[in-house]
């Protein structure tokens, strides 16, 4: 059943998200709250898609945040990447900069306000990153970041990217860590029923020492591995 159900998944949602990103693009000239409605739109259908084709019910442990603060996710697999325009009211997300040469895509990830993130490191790249970031803070967004980098296998616990402490510091948000355990269930060619939950951690202020910041948001964001 898990075969079938994963076999109808694919090529029903990802029809729909193509309708989705044509209507994203049309949305623009409209203003941003009627591309805000149509993102949300998007990241409700693959909400629907998971919930009713693939079986797998989401459970969310704690309150979501909202406003101006700096979101650690937990990333195990591609559905918390899909599922932050449906989490949150309106989230700006840290992405790779090679997303946004998605046609298409990638033109309706700018104009919505995702932030980039370029693989080379240097002071120019940097400063672009957090000045993009700030911008999404001036408007009342939540920043959304997967300080792992990339995709991890449910259950393990990788050093965090040295990356995200320099975030944190010069942005200077509190951060609210948040586990979800997608992995088991989501990122497999075949998927599997079951629940994937989220779990939100304490809010962290800002301001900490990097090692603290490091350790407190690596344990919260790994709250939901099987040998925690």
């Amino acid at each position: 059943m898990a075969i079938l159900r994963s076999l109808v998944f694919y090529p029903v949602f990802y029809a729909g998200s193509a309708l989705f990103v044509i209507a994203s693009i049309l949305a623009v000239p409209f203003g941003r709250e009627r591309l805000k409605r149509a993102v949300a739109q998007w990241g409700a259908w693959h909400r629907w898609c998971v919930t009713h084709i693939l079986a797998i019910a989401i459970a969310v442990e704690g309150d979501i945040p909202d406003g101006p603060v700096l979101i650690a996710v937990k990333h195990e697999s591609f559905f918390e990447a899909i599922d932050m325009p449906h989490l949150f009211a309106f989230p700006s997300v840290f992405a790779k900069r090679e997303l946004f040469r998605i046609p298409g895509w990638g033109y309706v990830a700018r104009i919505y306000g995702l932030v980039p993130v370029a693989r080379e490191r240097g002071a120019r790249t940097l400063r672009e990153m957090i000045a993009s970031a700030r911008v999404r803070v001036s408007e009342g967004r939540p920043l959304v970041i997967f300080p792992e980098g990339t995709r991890v296998p449910h259950g393990s616990a990788p050093r965090l990217q040295s990356g995200f402490a320099g975030i944190y510091k010069l942005l200077g948000l509190p951060v609210v860590p948040i586990a979800v355990n997608s992995g088991s269930l989501y990122h497999h060619l075949v998927k599997r029923p079951g629940t994937i939950t989220y779990k939100v951690g304490e809010t962290i202020p800002a301001g900490l020492p990097r090692a603290e910041i490091e350790a407190r948001v690596h344990k919260a964001i790994n709250a939901l591995n099987p040998d925690t």
